[in-house]
Parts: C-alpha cells; sequence; structure tokens
C-alpha cells in the first residue's frame, strides 16, 4: 500500500514581497513626511539660514552640471576606501595579535589606549607638515581613525572565544597556527565587521576635517567653499551626498560580508 505523503506547506514568495514593500513604503513615507517639515520650516526662515528643498535641489543640479559634484565626491570617496582599507589591513591582524598573545598586548596597550583618545583633526597641521598637502596626508588621517577601532574590536572578539574550544581544540591535536586559524579568526569574523563599520563612520567624519584644512577638491572642500561663498543651499548638497555616500559604503560592505562571511555568523 502506498502511504500518501503529505506535503510541507511552503512560505508563499507573495508574503516576503508585501513585508518588503510594507519595510519600503514606510521608509518613503518617513522620508516624504521629512521633505514636507523641511519644506515647512524653510518657508518660515530666510534661505540664507535654511534653503527650501528646490533651492538645494537647483543647486544640486547646477553643481553636477559644472562637474564640481562628482570631482567630489570621486575624490572624498577615494580617500576614505584608502585610509580606511589600510586601517582595517592593519588593524585586524594587529588586534587577533594583541588579543592572542599578552606580551603583545602589554607593550602596545599604552600607545593604543594614548592615541586612540586624540582625535583625528588635531594632527591635521602635522600631517600637512610631515607628509604634504596632498593626498597622503588625509589617507593617513583617515587610517588613523580607522586602525584603533578595528584593532579595539577585533581583540574584543578574540578575548570572547570560549575557552572551551580553544581546549577542543587542543586536545584533539590542534597547534597554535592551526587552532588560531580554524577557532579563533572564524569566532572574531562578526567584531572585524562591526569595528569596520563602525571605522567607516568615523572616516567620513575624518575626511571632512581634512579636507576642509587642506584640500581643494572633496565634499569637504565644497562645503568648506559654499561657507565662503554664502551659499547655504551648497553646503545642503554636500551634507545629504555626504550621507548618501556614507550609507552606500555601508551597504556595499554589508552585502559583500554577508555574502562571503555569512558562515562565520555575520548578520548584517
Amino acid at each position: 500500500m502506498t502511504e500518501a505523503v503529505q506535503e510541507i506547506p511552503r512560505i508563499k514568495p507573495a508574503g516576503r514581497r508585501r513585508a518588503g514593500f510594507g519595510r519600503f513604503g514606510l521608509a518613503a513615507l518617513s522620508i516624504l513626511g521629512g521633505l514636507v517639515l523641511w519644506q515647512v520650516v524653510s518657508s518660515r526662515t530666510s534661505p540664507l539660514f535654511l534653503p527650501s528643498p528646490a533651492d538645494t535641489w537647483a543647486a544640486l543640479l547646477e553643481l553636477a552640471e559644472d562637474g564640481t559634484l562628482l570631482t567630489s565626491v570621486l575624490a572624498s570617496a577615494a580617500r576614505i576606501a584608502a585610509g580606511w582599507g589600510l586601517g582595517v589591513l592593519v588593524g585586524i591582524p594587529l588586534g587577533v595579535f594583541m588579543g592572542r598573545f599578552a606580551v603583545v598586548r602589554q607593550l602596545l596597550d599604552p600607545y593604543i589606549e594614548f592615541f586612540r583618545f586624540i582625535p583625528p583633526i588635531a594632527f591635521v597641521t602635522l600631517a600637512v607638515i610631515w607628509l604634504g598637502p596632498g593626498e597622503l596626508s588625509k589617507v593617513a588621517l583617515i587610517f588613523y581613525t580607522t586602525v584603533f577601532i578595528v584593532t579595539l574590536n577585533t581583540i574584543a572578539g578574540v578575548q570572547a572565544v570560549n575557552p572551551l574550544r580553544l581546549r577542543a581544540a587542543a586536545s584533539l591535536g590542534a597547534g597554535p597556527m592551526r587552532m588560531l586559524t580554524t577557532v579563533i579568526l572564524p569566532s572574531t569574523v562578526p567584531f572585524m565587521i562591526t569595528g569596520a563599520r563602525i571605522a567607516m563612520g568615523n572616516s567620513f567624519l575624518t575626511v571632512v576635517s581634512a579636507e576642509i584644512v587642506a584640500a581643494q577638491e572633496g565634499l569637504g572642500a565644497l562645503i568648506w567653499t559654499a561657507r565662503n561663498y554664502a551659499r547655504t543651499e551648497w553646503v545642503f548638497v554636500g551634507i545629504i551626498v555626504l550621507g548618501l555616500l556614507g550609507y552606500s559604503f555601508d551597504r556595499v560592505l554589508r552585502f559583500v560580508a554577508g555574502r562571503l562571511l555569512g558562515r562565520y555568523g555575520v548578520k548584517l
């Protein structure tokens, strides 16, 4: 006798699509509400104090047409990508070694704890004197603001590894290097990604400061130039584009990390 096989009900994709549309609708409604509020407040004050959304849009088109906006975005994006990338490449192995080996942590901890409390803006003048007013000084400042955050988060991840897992690996014959690659690094990946995301936000803070002081191109330089010409709408364009650029960077990082590192428990 052939038994009837009961079919397991599946979640309909339409439900997921409705949920996605719902989230998108709420986000769109929130943005629309913000624009309406902005328009109402700007209509009751001077454009110099608060330009309207229409004035800001017109300024964006103006800057886009003459190429200033694209040049500024590319300059800032390149500096952030270079400085942040170097900070991540140095901060992760440094954090792993400091978290794993107490001697390394004791040697470097005084420097980490001292310099991480000094804001990058304090080193702008020295960076220009030591490295010149070119790209190297700006990249170095972004590297400075990135490396400590990534290092500290990686240290926390290494020290959070369950000791039982380490003892189990050792009992199975895993040596120090094998234990590092199979137990410690996979367990620390979520901490690394979190540190990289936080550091990226700080990189955007630093690039504006560096470009205001010593740059002819970039979103920070655009904001400073707008201040000199009393073009508040340009300031708004720079701020909005900076936020959108940061959002795009973070979304790309989350997508790549989720695709490549999802098996290590990375949930973004």
